[in-house]
């Protein structure tokens, strides 16, 4: 009977040593849920980045299209005014020759 209450005892005292070891050895800390969060977190994250970049460039090719269009308008204004000025000095050279 010794024995086996001897026995019983050393059982029982190992497994209350052992049990705090093999808690320790398992991460607490894991869970499935919270490491699916941070994975879905991570790609949201990428996707808004990927989508402001895509906003910004969409923004700056609009911006150079207005950039170009607005220099276009000049160049056409600039001939406009160069083509007007060359009407006026062909009406003053038709004049002065019809003068002499």
């Amino acid at each position: 009977m010794k024995r086996t209450l001897l026995s019983a005892l050393t059982v029982l005292v190992a497994s209350a040593a052992v049990a705090p070891i093999a808690s320790a050895a398992e991460p607490a800390s894991f869970n499935i849920q919270a490491a699916r969060l941070e994975a879905l977190d991570a790609r949201t994250k990428n996707t808004v980045h990927k989508l402001r970049l895509e906003h910004l460039n969409n923004q700056t090719k609009a911006i150079e299209d207005i950039q170009a269009a607005r220099l276009e308008a000049l160049d056409a204004r600039t001939k406009a005014v160069d083509n007007i000025q060359e009407a006026r000095l062909d009406a003053l050279d038709a004049r002065t020759k019809s003068i002499r």
